[in-house]
């Protein structure tokens, strides 16, 4: 689940704001400047939204620091994700004349999820390590010995996507996941915010939570390379402590693609990641791009407001 809340998850680039989000449960939740708003099917078909303010926990002074920022803007994004999340279970448990089945609470929910991290660090990090580790007689190079672990990391996190997408409900999400990429593509590209209108657009986009995970894949077999081969204690303590590190730098790499579009090396740097979100996308169907769509023109409309709001005040004073 942890996972998913990352291949699914879309940062904003500093300056200009660019709206992102994520697939949920049968439904998509977009993040704008000062609100968060998440769209979901109810089973009878209806639509339910749910719309809170920002919670306040990468302020602006934390956005200009680098990679600082990238952390808390991670931890951000994981917050409002758990919560999206359960919101969007919560409906789906409702039966089809809206009434409320058992819900998740809250606490159990966050259980999970600190579960679920445990997993992927322990996968993803440590598992490659051990694996690499136990040939590690046999290869003299430092580097060598880190590039090893590194493709196997790729190879299990690429494993790892393949056999999750077996199941029907992450399949599911996964159509949600392109739904959002297409509006998103398409509110950028300034086309109306209309069914017909975003159908052409791509399932991809260079700022997925896919590409950011590829990214620091790739800069962890960087890091871990600098650090040698002390003990394996000490590997193993690399592999935890210095996460929030490599996920700091990849937040700032992404951003730079996300700016940089216009160059042949960036785009080339930027193909794998896309490429991945064959795996993490699917093509979505017009009742999900409208609960995309339902949700992006909503926080739209909600700054949209305020900001004529704030010039409103500022013309009368």
């Amino acid at each position: 689940m942890i996972l998913l809340l990352f291949v699914n998850g879309g940062f904003v680039v500093a300056k200009r704001f660019y709206y992102g989000g994520q697939a949920v449960i049968e439904g998509v939740m977009m993040r704008g400047r000062e609100a968060v708003v998440t769209a979901v099917r109810r089973p009878d078909g209806e639509l339910a939204m749910d719309i809170k303010p920002l919670p306040g926990i990468a302020g602006e002074r934390v956005r200009k620091i680098p990679l600082i920022r990238g952390i808390a803007i991670l931890v951000e994004a994981m917050v409002l994700g758990v919560k999206a999340l359960l919101y969007s279970a919560n409906v789906s448990m409702e039966d089809e004349e809206g009434e409320e089945g058992g819900k998740l609470s809250t606490g159990a929910t966050w259980g999970m999820m600190v579960g679920a991290m445990v997993g992927v660090v322990a996968l993803f990090f440590l598992a490659p390590l051990f694996l690499t580790n136990l040939v590690s007689a046999h290869v003299e190079s430092s580097i060598v010995f880190h590039l090893i672990e590194g493709f196997i990391r790729l190879g299990i996190f690429i494993a790892y996507l393949k056999l999750i997408t077996l199941a029907p409900d992450v399949k599911r999400v996964f159509a949600y996941h392109g739904a959002e990429h297409k509006v998103v593509n398409a509110y950028e590209d300034g086309v109306p915010l209309e069914l017909a209108a975003v159908k052409k657009y791509a399932t991809a986009h260079v700022r997925c939570g896919t590409s950011f995970i590829f990214v620091v894949l790739i800069i962890a077999i960087v890091v871990f390379a600098l650090i040698g081969r002390p003990s394996l204690g000490v590997m193993v303590l690399s592999r935890v402590v210095l996460i929030p590190v490599i996920a700091g730098f990849g937040y700032e790499v992404t951003q730079y693609g996300a700016k940089h579009l216009g160059s042949r090396l960036v785009r080339a740097t930027l193909a794998p990641g896309l490429w991945l979100q064959k795996l993490t996308t699917r093509e979505p169907d017009d009742s999900q791009i409208e609960v995309a769509l339902s949700a992006l023109r909503r926080v739209v409309e909600i700054e949209g407001s305020e900001e004529e709001a704030q010039e409103a005040a500022q013309a009368s004073s």
